[in-house]
Parts: structure tokens; sequence; C-alpha cells
């Protein structure tokens, strides 16, 4: 295995002049190349860091427009692309990453072990009590809501943004469809799954200092859970009836079908019930239960097998054998 890999990290900028320098700073020399996308920032950090910054591996990329997170991490993406970097480390520019980290995050896509790397602040569980209460509980509901719609049940932390990619997959992700705003790190583990990438966690220490958060949980939970259903639905069809047919392809709408019948035909006769004063006969209530009953054990069948069905053949190995064994046809 390869293990000369040339490493590139992108550092969306924005509101963050006070702290970028020393998170540059911090970036060790196993570093090849830094990007600091400044995203239309208001604090021109872009300029402040090529004013200020000595480090000759800075390259400043500057956004005409505001394009969020996920727009800023999707031009340095295309950059360290062009420029012949192997592996993409993204850390934002406040100071609540530690870079010297980098190493950890990218040993297992070296290795061959992964195509994507994340963080996760909950692994430690001595740690999270620096986490506020109230980021804790929006970060597990999220995270549930992500393991649905992403396919990837061993992750958890879904808004944590330190992450690292390898080049060939990264060339294989879809810039223009990636969400460009908070749903970004969510959205861009969804468009793993459908490559069948192998994403890991990287323990990592919740860290907060007196910055704030942009993102706010209660402002944007409407407009995430209705993206994650579309990713969900998208996702069940793409690797269960486009790709693939299984068992599982059966059991879910055979599930969902005699739940919803049987959910259906139980509150027609309650209400018929409550209304006449007549008790429900018992045969009806077991009319009502057993497709209930059933109806929720397929649809349980179905997930254990959507858990069980979790990436673990890393895509970027797949597509360096193939470069491989057309380079030998070549020959």
């Amino acid at each position: 295995m390869e293990t000369l890999q040339k490493i590139a990290v992108v550092i969306p900028s924005f509101k963050v002049k006070g702290q970028i320098l020393d998170v540059i700073s911090k970036i060790g020399p196993e570093v090849n190349r830094i990007y600091v996308v400044d995203d239309c920032c208001p604090q021109e950090t872009g300029k402040y860091v090529s004013e200020h910054c000595t480090d000759l591996r800075v390259t400043i990329l500057h956004n005409p427009v505001n394009l969020g997170v996920g727009g800023a991490v999707m031009n340095g993406y295309a950059a360290a692309i062009q420029d012949g970097m192997d592996i993409i480390v993204k850390v934002d520019g406040d100071g609540q990453m530690d870079p010297r980290l980098i190493k950890q995050f990218v040993a297992p896509i070296i290795d061959g072990e992964a195509d994507y790397t994340k963080g996760n602040r909950f692994f430690d569980l001595e740690e999270i009590h620096a986490m506020p209460k109230m980021r804790l509980f929006g970060n597990a509901v999220l995270s549930f809501m992500t393991k649905l719609s992403s396919g990837y049940w061993d992750l958890f932390d879904p808004t944590n943004g330190f992450t690292a990619i390898h080049r060939d997959v990264a060339k294989h992700l879809p810039f223009h469809k990636i969400s460009n705003r908070y749903f970004f790190e969510t959205d861009i583990l969804f468009r793993l799954n459908t490559l069948r990438a192998v994403v890991i966690d990287i323990p990592m220490d919740a860290k907060y200092g007196e910055e704030e958060s942009n993102l706010k949980i209660s402002k944007i939970v409407g407009e995430f859970l209705a993206k994650h259903l579309r990713n969900l639905s998208k996702r069940i069809f793409y690797n269960y009836y486009l790709r693939n047919m299984s068992l599982a392809s059966i059991e879910l709408p055979l599930g969902v079908l005699m739940l919803a019948a049987g959910t259906v035909f139980g509150v027609s006769h309650w209400i018929s019930s409550m209304d006449s004063g007549v008790p429900t006969p018992a045969g009806t209530v077991m009319l009502s239960a057993l497709p209930i009953i059933l109806g929720t054990q397929f649809i349980l069948a179905f997930i254990g097998h959507d858990v069980a069905a979790v990436p673990h053949r890393p895509f970027h190995l797949k597509v360096q054998f193939k470069n491989h064994g057309r380079d030998q046809c070549k020959d």
C-alpha cells in the first residue's frame, strides 16, 4: 500500500478572522497544501490571511458570493483535486477542531480501511459534558435521522465537520447536487452511501470556546426533516430497487402496507364503536392487531438488513484496482 500520500486541508472561512491564524499554525508538516476558502466573508478573512500568514503551503480561494459551508468546501475539494492532492481534510476555521488530529483522520484512508473519516465527539462519555445540553439533544436527534437517511448506522455526530476524504471518492461526488449550507455534512453522507463508500468515526473531544455557533437546531429541524425524508426515499429506491433486489425489497413495502391497513381498519372500527357505544368484538380487534404486528416485524426485518448492509469495502480501492487493470490492458 502506497503511504506517500499528498494531504491537503480545506478551511471554509466565514467570520473566523480572530481564530484562523491559530488554526493554520497548528497544522503539522504532514500536510502539503492548505486552502483557505473565503466564503465572501464580511471580515475579509482571506485578505487577512494573505497579509499576515507566512506559511507557504497556504492558498487563498475567494467565493464571489456566500455559498455556505458546503459550497466553500466543494470549491476547496475541486482545487485540491486539480492540484493532485490524494487526501483532503476539512477543518473549520473557528478553532473548535484540533488540527493536530489530522494524522488520525488520514491514517485509515492511507491504510485502505476507509474512504471518508468523520469526527465523533460522543465517543468519550467523560468528555461530552463539555457540550451544551441543548446541542447534545439536538445532535442525538439529528444523528438518528442521519442513520436512517444515509444508511450509515454505525456513525454518530452528524453535524461534526472535521472530515477527511480520498480524492478518488471526492471526484465521484455530484458537487452541484450536494447541499451548500448546514445540511452539507449530512447530505454528503447520503451521497457517499450511493457510491458504497466506507465511512468510519474518529474519536475526538468536544471543544467549545467563546465563539457562538451559527447553527440553531430549532430553526433547521423542519428543513432537515424534509431533506432527510427525501434522501431516505432516494436511498431506498437506489439501493433496493434500482441497483439490487433482495428479500428486503419485499419486506419494506409489505410491512408498510400491512401496518397501514391494520391501523386504518382498527381506527375506523374504534371510532364506530365510540359513536355507537357498542364494544368492538374480539375478532375485529385481532383482525386489526395481526397486520399491525406482522407489518412491524417486516419493517424491523428490513431495518436489520439495512444495518447489516453498511459498506465495508473501500470505494477508492475499487477505483484504483479498476484503473490498474486498464493500465495493464494498455500495456
